[in-house]
């Protein structure tokens, strides 16, 4: 039995069977589960060779009509979703930096049946981080925009409103390029439209050195290695 059969089985029994007589044509609570994998595999860092760190807090955005049938289970839900995300990460050897949690947020933007996924990889106050640079030394980005601290696992760079360094250039695509702290810091596009640039040069995937310039769009931003 796969991982969502066995989640959808845990949610069923926790509430009685009532998914299947209320949501027979709505947004069922696996495909949230589906959605928050997708997530995990989407945003996985490799951060050394023999650890790959993925999201830990979730953000899952429904419509307002599924939000009001989902509500009513808020506390069963995402306490099943906080299981199946240390089952998957456990089945695909992830790591976390902080605790698992997850919360479900209404969108009048959202259409019905749709799920939107918006996670970060935070650290606990209390748990210091496994890997990346110690604090008050991360690299950065500097541009006319400002300074902008690497101090994730995964940065992702674009236009869209979930993007960790927002840029409001019509050059940029909603999902542009992500920034990888590891060993090395690595910029790679993520199929945008008009390309990632370092220093001129056309890029799919590059480790990025002090004071390379990268252009996106009509924005440039030049790296800083942590000091």
């Amino acid at each position: 039995m796969g991982l969502l059969d066995r989640f959808e089985q845990r949610v069923d029994r926790a509430v009685n069977g009532a998914f299947a007589k209320a949501f027979k044509s709505e947004l069922q609570p696996v495909e949230i589960a589906a959605a928050l994998t997708n997530e995990m595999d989407s945003r996985a860092a490799v951060v050394s060779r023999a650890r790959t760190v993925v999201p830990n807090v979730y953000t899952v955005i429904v419509s307002t009509q599924d939000y009001d049938r989902l509500s009513v289970y808020d506390e069963t839900l995402v306490g099943e979703f906080a299981v199946m995300i240390r089952d998957y990460a456990q089945q695909q050897q992830y790591s976390f930096l902080g605790s698992v949690t997850v919360a479900l947020q209404p969108s009048e933007d959202s259409a019905q049946g749709t799920v939107e996924i918006i996670s970060e990889a935070r650290v606990d106050q209390d748990v210091a981080p496994a890997a990346g640079p110690p604090a008050g030394s991360a690299p950065r980005l500097e541009g006319k925009l400002g300074t902008f601290q690497l101090t994730r696992a995964v940065t992702r760079i674009g236009r869209g409103g979930d993007a960790d360094i927002r840029i409001d250039d019509p050059g940029v695509s909603r999902h542009h390029a992500e920034i990888r702290i590891g060993s090395d810091v690595i910029l790679r596009d993520l199929g945008s439209t008009n390309g990632t640039y370092v220093n001129g040069t056309l890029i799919a995937e590059q480790p990025l050195r002090d004071g390379a310039v990268i252009t996106i769009g009509s924005t440039n931003l030049t790296f800083r290695s942590a000091i």
